[in-house]
């Protein structure tokens, strides 16, 4: 079951395409952000940030270097580079019985990219 979400995951991110999200993800599906202290719960608003998120984060550069995939969680690293800066973070991911992601944590390092990502993810968030 793990391997067939992360996939799934893999499938919009490559076709940068935020439509399979909504059979991907719970109803009650919390997405904690790097930039935003209060957890976003709900479809709705998971899919509107992770839409986001593909977006800013994915281009030329992004890959996935390392996954670490269990039972019902995942932790995938990935770098990128964003006007000039490397971006270093990880998706930590959990999945309910029925393969539905109820939770997606954004951790990004360093503090320029924290920094320019809050800038960015506000600029796509207000479109």
């Amino acid at each position: 079951m793990g391997i067939a979400v992360i996939d799934q995951w893999h499938g919009i991110v490559r076709a940068l395409d935020a439509r399979g999200l909504s059979e991907l993800l719970a109803d009650d599906v919390v997405f904690y952000s790097p930039v935003v202290h209060t957890p976003q719960v709900g479809r709705a608003i998971t899919t509107m940030y992770l839409s986001a998120a593909v977006q800013v984060f994915v281009n030329e550069s992004f890959k996935y270097v390392r996954e670490i995939v269990g039972e019902s969680d995942a932790v995938l690293e990935f770098e990128t580079e964003i006007d000039g800066i490397t971006v270093n973070g990880v998706d930590m991911i959990k999945w309910n019985d029925a393969g539905q992601i109820t939770e997606f944590k954004v951790m990004v390092r360093p503090l320029k990219a924290i920094n320019l990502i809050h800038e960015k993810m506000a600029a796509m968030l207000r479109k």
